[in-house]
């Protein structure tokens, strides 16, 4: 894991970020001490399957009816 000083991250981010872009981790230091890591972003390869909550969830018969009248009017 490569370890750079605050001064070399500043000018040299670009060749920095693309090391980061083929996977490699690089430590920013400030006089010596670790103090921030940069990552490549992970993005979520995993495709969605539909269907997986099926029969989880379900919506009362009367879920769009009227409301009562003594619950409406506090909406009024």
């Amino acid at each position: 894991m490569l370890t750079v000083n605050t001064h070399e991250a500043k000018t040299q981010l670009s060749r920095l970020l693309a090391r980061v872009s083929h996977g490699e981790e690089i430590i920013i230091a400030k006089s010596g001490k670790p103090v921030a890591r940069l990552v490549p972003i992970k993005s979520k390869t995993e495709k969605r399957t539909p269907g997986t909550d099926k029969g989880k969830a379900w919506i009362a018969d009367d879920f769009d009816s009227a409301l009562p009248q003594t619950l409406q009017s506090f909406f009024e």
